[in-house]
């Protein structure tokens, strides 16, 4: 069965660093797929913060992390990253990093939730100000 697993998450200052990341398995059908790093913090709905195909370097971010956060794959360690730099406390929430394994996923790669059916079981990020 197809497994995701997130890590790196702890607790860092305002403008501080952190790279998360996570490890893909149990599933071999596809060369290449999309995946998704989400997050959601109490009380709010969950939210897309960057996607990209494995296959290529296409990318897409959301604007309030444009600049400072990187996402990349590694496909020989089946691993998705996301390097976070100058951290606010408004990224404070649990991260997830999810998977869409459907047919031409990089054709509608962006940050909708419906898209990603597999999902990791998260990783607390909290930025203290």
């Amino acid at each position: 069965q197809v497994q995701l697993a997130e890590y790196g998450g702890g607790s860092v200052q305002t403008a501080g660093s952190l790279t998360l990341s996570c490890t893909v398995s149990g599933y071999t059908y596809n060369n290449y797929y999309c995946m998704g790093w989400f997050r959601q913090a109490p009380g709010k709905e969950r939210e897309g913060v960057a996607s990209i195909y494995t296959g290529g370097s296409m990318a897409k971010y959301a604007d309030s992390v444009k600049g400072r956060f990187t996402i990349s794959h590694a496909n020989a360690k089946n691993t998705l990253y996301l390097q976070m730099n100058s951290l606010k406390p408004d990224d404070t929430a649990m991260y997830y990093c999810a998977a869409d394994f459907s047919a031409w996923c990089y054709h509608s790669l962006g940050l909708s939730l419906g898209n990603f059916g597999y999902w990791g079981q998260g990783t607390q990020v909290t930025v203290s100000s």
